[in-house]
């Protein structure tokens, strides 16, 4: 029995914690803008490594593009 007077305490602390932080991530902005974030993988940053052909560029084109990778390598 004389456990139930340290859980409670240790409840009510773990429960205003709890709503502390949720409080702080509202005000906070953090759930401001949730699609975003799970549409961003489908976006790939590795458009260099697609070929050539999948791209359906034509062959001046790739001298831009393969300037541009010389470029960035500098």
């Amino acid at each position: 029995m004389d456990i139930i007077f340290l859980l409670i305490p240790v409840a009510i602390i773990l429960v205003a914690v709890a709503t502390y932080g949720l409080h702080w991530s509202l005000k906070s902005g953090q759930f401001d803008d949730m699609d975003s974030p799970a549409s961003k993988i489908l976006f790939d940053d590795d458009y260099d490594l697609i070929p050539d052909e999948a791209k359906g560029l034509k062959s001046s084109t790739k001298k831009t593009t393969d300037n541009k990778q010389e470029k960035s390598d500098d």
